[in-house]
This record gives C-alpha cells, structure tokens and sequence, in this order.
C-alpha cells in the first residue's frame, strides 16, 4: 500500500506563486505515474496535470495550462507541482495521486489513479 504525503500548500495573494510536494512510500513509488488533482466545495474533482512513471510525459488541464508545472525529484520522488501566475479560481484541496497501474503514461482520469494523499489546501486571495 503506497501513502501519499502533500505539502506546500497555503495562502497567497493572486499572481503570486506556491510550490506543492508529494512524498510517496510503501512501494516502488518510481514505476508508477503520478499526477494532481483538486477539489474546490461542491464541485467535482477536477484533474490538474500528470507526469509518466519515466518523467517523459506531462499532460496539463486547459484551466492550468502554460502557468503550472509538474515534475518529479531525484529518483522520481517526490513529485512536485510548481504553480504560477495564480489565480482566486486556483482555490482549493490540492491532491497527489499515484496510478493504478506500473509503468503508465500521463493519465488524466480520476478513476485511473488508485492511491491517493490526504490533500492540501492552497487559498488564492483576491
């Protein structure tokens, strides 16, 4: 069983920038695709961007694309997601996810990743 851990997340002022973390353990966490997702209230998960178990592939929802950057450390862990230009639409519960299955590309499903972390949250002020 993989644990995800997220970190990162805070307040800030629109425009401005955060960096979020995810430490995974409990399995061979570099064989795996990973990706973010996020949770604003009373909307659906919505899915953010992805990185490919080898780090070659990312893919990016349109709402973040250009201003968010996904990737992955030394080692493949842990995954970062470098977020700009941020915007008050940007708030919400930010969480890390690890496919379902190994050696996959850069999914963009909820229903394809299969562990998730406990999510932080990132509040953009206005």
């Amino acid at each position: 069983q993989v644990q995800l851990v997220e970190s990162g997340g805070g307040l800030v002022q629109a425009g401005g920038s955060l960096r979020l973390s995810c430490v995974a353990s409990g399995r061979t966490f570099s064989d795996y695709a990973m990706g973010w997702f996020r949770q604003a209230p009373g909307k659906e998960r919505e899915f953010v961007a992805a990185i490919s178990w080898s780090g070659g592939t990312t893919r990016y929802g349109d709402r973040v694309k250009g201003r968010f950057t996904i990737s992955r450390g030394n080692a493949k862990n842990p995954v970062y997601l470098q977020m700009n230009s941020l915007k008050p639409e940007d708030t919400a519960v930010y969480y890390c996810a690890a496919s379902r299955a190994r050696y996959s590309g850069s999914y963009s499903r909820v229903a394809d990743f299969g562990s998730w972390g406990q999510g932080t949250q990132v509040t953009v002020s206005s």
